[in-house]
């Protein structure tokens, strides 16, 4: 039995610009030299970070709860999250907000923001340009933007809302480039100023925009998600603080647009690209449109990592990894394994009609107590926005091929956009 599976043996620096900007090929290339498992050195981190792709092994690494956080991410996000974000925090302080803030984003509840979706989508769609290409990506951010907005702010004046909209758009382009990840690794390793930094000022007018809406649903709550978590308690009886649901409607913002709109555009793009399932579509099979949903984030995954720093040893393919190692799941890998998906880098919504995603072989949303707790929101807001478009426009794609990955902040995004025309 040994420490740490095998990994690539060139630099830090190398490893990290592979994987900033080729990080599919980066990841083939481990899992053909490698396998299941390999360690990846990152410039800034002082040991090498375990990628898993076997279902099994993810499985014994998510149900251990008393696993914690990458550091890198609370680096990362810290500043603009805060300090009280559901992202960042760890044991009984997590799982107390994640009990707390989970019902508003399943059953009932959620479904009666449907509504809301279809809204916010149909005023869209109906800006478009007809029979000239555009990007796709950026109306679906638009979209997304617009739902957390009224949806989960609860934002009803439509002054009030251009304004938070502008500023969140300013925050959410200005943490999206892959060269702000590299400068915050840089500084980390090196020393010198702090890439995120220069945002402190945009998040001070953020957030006297955002109190001043939490005072506005204090005195008069509505049906929004903000409302609600003003109104919860925890088991204790004590609710949360301003500054706390500030932090949280910052994760919810952060974590919720650009991750569903991404996911969105990367549907769009395989679904212009397989013209016979997007008329399948358009049938209106409530069936076929999950398993469209499913199938996009299997071969699309947003997020490629969902990592852990070990609590205690993890025994896996002949390895024993040592309390303190950093492992994570390579979610893209996970997704394209032959033994789980025939034929994996097909797009075959058919493939989940019979059968749901097997829960540690289909990953988009992490896994275990640390699972994104706006899963089945994001699915629904994917689900609504593809019904509402493919009703209302005929798409074709504007090129003949089909979009490369390219990275923003954390997420794997359509280098051009998803351009098409409408």
């Amino acid at each position: 039995m040994t420490a740490l599976p095998p990994g690539p043996s060139e630099p830090p620096l190398l490893q990290t610009l592979r994987w900033l900007l080729r990080p599919i090929s980066f990841l083939e290339s481990c899992r053909r030299r490698f396998g299941d498992a390999f360690s990846i050195t990152f410039l800034g981190f002082q040991s090498p970070m375990v990628m898993l792709s076997d279902p099994e092994a993810i499985r014994a690494l998510y149900t251990v709860p008393g696993h914690t956080l990458p550091p890198g991410r609370t680096l990362a996000l810290q500043p603009i999250m805060g300090s009280r974000s559901l992202l960042l925090l760890e044991g009984r302080e997590h799982l107390a907000r994640r009990k707390l803030m989970l019902p508003p984003f399943h059953g009932a509840r959620m479904r009666a923001y449907e509504a809301t979706v279809r809204e916010v989508v149909a005023r869209e769609v109906s800006t478009w340009p007809s029979d000239e290409p555009f990007a796709l990506h950026p109306r679906m951010q638009a979209i997304t933007l617009e739902v957390i907005l009224q949806a989960v702010f609860g934002v009803t004046d439509s002054a009030d809302r251009a304004r938070l909209a502008e500023r969140l758009g300013q925050l959410l382009a200005q943490t999206s480039s892959a060269g702000l990840q590299f400068g915050v690794l840089l500084s980390r390793r090196l020393g010198g100023p702090d890439p995120l930094a220069r945002l402190q000022a945009l998040r001070q007018e953020i957030d006297a925009l955002l109190a001043a809406e939490i005072a506005a649903r204090r005195a008069e709550p509505g049906e929004d998600i903000l409302s609600l978590l003003i109104a919860a308690r925890f088991e204790d009886g004590e609710p949360m603080d301003d500054a706390e649901i500030r932090d949280q409607l910052m994760t919810l913002l952060l974590a919720g647009h650009e991750t569903t709109a991404t996911g969105l555009a990367w549907t769009f793009d395989l679904l212009l690209r397989h013209p016979h399932v997007l008329q399948k579509l358009t049938e209106g099979d409530e069936g076929y449109l999950r398993a469209v949903v499913a199938e996009s984030l299997r071969l699309r995954p947003v997020v490629p990592l969902a990592g852990r720093r070990l609590s205690e040893e993890l025994r896996l393919n002949g390895h024993v990894l040592p309390p303190g190692t950093d492992v994570t799941p390579a979610i893209w890998l996970a997704h394209t394994r032959p033994d789980r998906y025939p034929e994996p880098y097909a797009f075959r919504p058919e493939r989940f009609l019979a059968d749901a995603p097997a829960t540690y072989a289909w990953i988009p949303f992490g896994g275990g107590v640390r699972r994104c707790i706006g899963a089945a929101f994001a699915e629904m807001e994917m689900r609504v926005a593809l019904d509402e478009i493919v009703r209302r426009r005929a798409l074709r794609p504007a090129s003949s091929t089909a979009e490369k990955v390219a990275r923003r902040n954390v997420t794997f995004s359509p280098a051009r956009g998803t351009m098409v025309i409408a």
